[in-house]
């Protein structure tokens, strides 16, 4: 697993962890699954990648990762409004920037071939 994929599954697990500690809002159990759903795509759809069956196949799967990324940054700072701020979230918003930024470089990099 190389950095980047090994990052992406890091990330999808720290922010389970944190939303178990939102469980208690039921008005927020659908959003919350949303988060999770949008938070394992990318490297779920970033390892798919690496094994994809040629140029357009890869650059596709990154570019799936990159709109789940945004997604996931989208819903880390809707409950960022909404909720009382904690640490665990701003390192999460700030990783979800990042990752967005390394995502985009290689979809970029790849389309221009």
């Amino acid at each position: 697993m190389n950095d980047l994929h090994g990052r992406l599954k890091n990330f999808a697990v720290a922010v389970y962890k944190l939303t178990l500690k939102f469980r208690k809002d039921s008005l927020l159990n659908a959003n919350i699954d949303q988060l999770i759903r949008s938070s394992a795509s990318p490297g779920a759809n970033y390892g798919e990648a690496q094994s994809a069956s040629s140029t357009k196949d890869f650059n596709n799967k990154i570019r799936i990762s990159l709109k789940e990324m945004r997604e996931t940054n989208y819903w880390l700072e809707y409950f960022n409004q909404i909720l009382p701020e904690t640490k665990e979230l701003a390192k999460l918003i700030d990783e979800s920037e990042q990752l967005c930024k390394i995502l985009s470089a290689i979809a970029f990099k790849t389309r221009a071939k």
